[in-house]
């Protein structure tokens, strides 16, 4: 019983794992999608040159992609150390009050459920077969040997901005200039509506809102930049 148990749980926190970094990649290529659009459709609107559209949207998506892999580099880092620090400090507890740490352990499994005597004989059995492993699962939520990598995350974020950022380039610069516009409009809601509906599948949420709000976004964003290059490049700026 404590075997499936424990078995259940660490199948559950994998799962939920895969599925934030799942959702965080489609959030990635979403901002990359967006941002690289409102770049390369403002520059649009202030020039025709395909030199200029090209130069402004790889600036735009490795700007983006380096600060998003920056980003979640640091942050990621912070949660390992915070996670490193929660390790030591329930290892020394439990050479230091292994007592105290079993009845804490048995109070968190009689919590899921377990009746007293069940949740103590599962405490005991989990902390012959290794202690810090079943405080670090049961207490912390943390697999002690599945710790968050920074480098995986800022890996990651930066493939996801860059796969996104490059259909707003690439919709720009390659049809000719009288359709370059309508094409990258249409791409880009489309991308858009697509990593929407996943975003929605992925939290449970309804789809038909989330890309209605999706592609609203996008399309604002959009128009802004557009209209405000066309007022600069009217003014000759």
């Amino acid at each position: 019983m404590t075997d499936t148990q424990a078995h259940d749980e660490s199948h559950g926190n994998g799962l939920g794992a895969r599925l934030n970094w799942l959702r965080a990649a489609v959030l990635g290529a979403n901002d990359g999608v967006v941002s690289t659009a409102g770049i390369v459709v403002g520059v649009a609107g202030a020039t025709g040159d395909r030199g200029a559209l090209l130069t402004a949207g790889l600036a735009g998506l490795l700007a983006g992609s380096l600060s998003m892999a920056a980003g979640e580099y640091v942050s990621v880092s912070t949660q390992r150390d915070s996670e490193q620090a929660a390790l030591a400090t329930e290892r020394r507890e439990l050479q230091e009050t292994p007592e105290a740490e079993l009845a804490e352990l048995t109070g968190l499994l009689e919590g899921k459920g377990l009746s007293r005597e069940v949740a103590r004989e599962a405490a005991l059995q989990l902390t012959e077969r290794d202690a810090l492993r079943a405080h670090a699962e049961v207490e912390l939520g943390i697999d002690p040997d599945d710790l968050t990598n920074p480098w995986h995350a800022a890996g990651a974020s930066f493939l996801a901005f860059t796969a996104g950022a490059l259909l707003p380039l690439l919709a720009i610069v390659l049809p000719s200039s009288s359709l370059r516009l309508v094409i990258t409009v249409l791409a880009v809601l489309a991308a858009l509506a697509l990593t929407g509906w996943w975003s929605a599948r992925l939290g449970a949420a309804a789809v038909g809102r989330a890309v209605l709000r999706n592609m609203g976004g996008g399309a604002v964003a959009m128009g802004v930049t557009y209209a405000a290059g066309a007022l600069l490049g009217a003014v000759g700026v």
